[in-house]
């Protein structure tokens, strides 16, 4: 007579299924997945860095143009701090290079009077070959219409060097603006502000006066000023003795 017929045998407990998503197919248990090291895991952190920057960047922006931080520029006497940026009409791209000797790290790794080439303005470069207006300005409300000014005086001093740099802003909308203004001087862009705090930024625009070597002949004009009291500062820089500051 048969006996009774042995029950089924048991799953384990708190294991998979031999089959599907949580099993090998072989009745083992899933392995589960390691777990992932910060270096693994998705990198939005960085994403996120980059939004706080452009937010601090913003808010310094927003005070440049809206009232004066007690900064007024770099001093007469005092030699400007190198620095060489994409032009804004350029291909290049990237962020402000200011090392002042190799291997500065986020500075630049080339010091930044070295590097030289048609698509970068460097400020080095334009005031070896004699006296620089140089303004920072940001490409908001009036703060750019020094720009046409200072187009406007580039042939009554034709031994004077013009330039720009925007802190911060759009490529696209620095050509278009470059553009409907009709500036033939170089126009740079600063990706990431830093010249802001190097020139110790006042208002906005600002312009510096900067003799032949390097050496700032006279304080920066701070904000909108007229176009004859621009004329005049800038007479005044080309009158100076070379070097002098």
């Amino acid at each position: 007579m048969a006996g009774p017929e042995p029950p089924p045998p048991e799953e384990p407990r708190g294991g998979a299924s031999r089959e599907g998503p949580g099993g090998d197919g072989e009745g083992r248990p899933a392995r589960e997945a390691p777990a992932r090291s910060v270096l693994e895991l998705p990198r939005y952190g960085r994403y996120v860095g980059l939004l706080a920057i452009v937010i601090v960047i913003l808010i310094t922006v927003n005070t440049l143009v809206t009232k004066p931080n007690g900064a007024s520029g770099i001093a007469p006497g005092k030699t400007v701090p190198p620095f060489a940026v994409p032009l804004a009409t350029g291909n290049l791209k990237g962020d402000a290079d200011v090392a002042t000797r190799a291997g500065e790290g986020a500075a630049g790794n080339v010091p930044a009077c070295k590097e030289r080439g048609p698509e970068i303005l460097n400020v080095c470069e334009l005031y070896e070959r004699g006296p620089v207006v140089l303004a920072l300005f940001v490409d908001e409300g009036s703060c750019a219409n020094v720009l046409s000014d200072m187009q406007a005086l580039g042939p009554e001093f034709p031994r004077v060097r013009f330039a720009a740099v925007s802190i911060k802003g759009s490529t696209g909308d620095l050509r278009s603006m470059i553009r409907s203004r009709g500036l033939t001087f170089p126009v740079g862009i600063d990706r990431d502000g830093v010249l802001a705090a190097l020139y110790k930024i006042a208002s906005c625009p600002q312009v510096s006066f900067i003799g032949r070597g390097g050496a700032v002949q006279s304080r920066a004009l701070l904000g909108g000023a007229a176009r004859a009291t621009l004329r005049r500062r800038v007479a005044a820089l080309a009158a100076a003795p070379e070097g002098a500051g």
